[in-house]
């Protein structure tokens, strides 16, 4: 029994690509990335991606947590790219 259990959670971990064991860890990649570029990577993927300056930043708050979960975006990319958005109406 205990190695039917082992099995399925070598499975389940395998499944979701080990997200569940490295979900807080942060990739060098996305870490040497700036807000800009992140931008460009990710919000272009599914729609044009809006202009710096089409949204204030208390808008730009709430998209980012909506695509946040939408996009399966990490905190840190969000925070990021929040940041870059923000940074033009400053």
């Amino acid at each position: 029994m205990k190695k039917l259990i082992t099995y399925i959670v070598i499975i389940a971990i395998f499944i979701t690509g080990g997200t569940a064991l490295t979900g807080c860890y942060v990739s060098s990649k996305v870490a040497n990335k700036s807000g800009a570029q992140l931008w460009g990577e990710n919000c272009n993927r599914c729609h044009n991606a809006p202009g710096p300056g089409e949204f204030n930043n208390d808008n730009w708050d709430i998209i980012g947590t909506h695509m946040q979960i939408r996009a399966n975006l990490t905190k840190t990319e969000v925070d990021k790219i929040t940041e870059f958005l923000k940074s033009a109406n400053n």
